[in-house]
This record gives C-alpha cells, sequence and structure tokens, in this order.
C-alpha cells in the first residue's frame, strides 16, 4: 500500500508536470470537486469548478501553449494548516512564437486533502505572458470595452 502523498509531493508534481508540458496529466491531481482561482487573470474566468472542467482547461493550454517554462527559486512553506501550503516560484520562459524569454514571478496556496488538490489561489504574472506573446495590444482593447 502506498502511502498518500504530502500537499508539497502533489504541488512538486504539478510543477513538474506543467513544466514537462504535460498538460493532459494534471487533473488527476485534483479531487472532483477542486475550485481553482486565477487570482490575477486579466480577462477571461477567474475560477474553474470540478476536475472535468479543469481537465477541459489542461488540455485547451496544452493545446495552445508555444511556452517552454523552467521553473526556479521554488519554495514551500508549510502552514499551522497541515493541508494547506503555500508555494513561492519563478518561471524562466521562452515563447517558441515570438523567440522572447521573460520571467514571471507566482504564488500559489494549495489545500490538498488525501493526496488531491481540493482549492488553489493562483497568482501568476499573466501580463508578463501577455507581453511575450505580443498580446498587450489586445488586452488594452479588451478592457476598453472594444
Amino acid at each position: 500500500m502506498s502511502e498518500t502523498p504530502s500537499p508539497r509531493e502533489v504541488f512538486l508534481e504539478l510543477l513538474e508536470g506543467i513544466t514537462a508540458g504535460r498538460f493532459t496529466e494534471l487533473a488527476r491531481l485534483y479531487a472532483e470537486d477542486a475550485v481553482v482561482e486565477t487570482v490575477f487573470e486579466p480577462v477571461g474566468p477567474r475560477r474553474f469548478e470540478g476536475r472535468a472542467v479543469l481537465a477541459e482547461r489542461f488540455a485547451q493550454v496544452g493545446a495552445q501553449t508555444p511556452l517552454e517554462l523552467r521553473a526556479e527559486n521554488v519554495v514551500v512553506r508549510e502552514t499551522d494548516d497541515p493541508e494547506v501550503i503555500v508555494a513561492q516560484f519563478d518561471y524562466r520562459a521562452h515563447h517558441r512564437t515570438t523567440g522572447r524569454d521573460f520571467a514571471s514571478a507566482n504564488i500559489q496556496v494549495l489545500r490538498v486533502r488525501d493526496g488531491l488538490i481540493v482549492h488553489s489561489r493562483d497568482y501568476h504574472d499573466h501580463l508578463a505572458f501577455l507581453v511575450a506573446d505580443g498580446g498587450l495590444p489586445r488586452l488594452v482593447e479588451t478592457l476598453a470595452g472594444r
């Protein structure tokens, strides 16, 4: 019988899957009724509910991402709640389409129960990704209501 992975181990597996580009495998790390909040998402949904929705989202991201990501400066902090961790890390990224290299700061607050993520509040630097993609003018137009 295998031991249930700790919140730290689940986060590190999630991060490794993202940086390896294995997006279609990530949903299995989440509970059926998981909630993910992308707090700093400038446009679009900021809340995803359920493993099936997350699987669809991960498949979409995996099919569309032109990024090569490498995680650096990873720090995982336990809290007084054994289910909750706070992870800080940076992405060093290369955008294959535009050729741009960039960095993005990230914080994730994860609640992991029985080896599965039940809740995540994600604070990613979405603007860094938009700038690398050349999408800043599109963002400004969207926010201006055009």
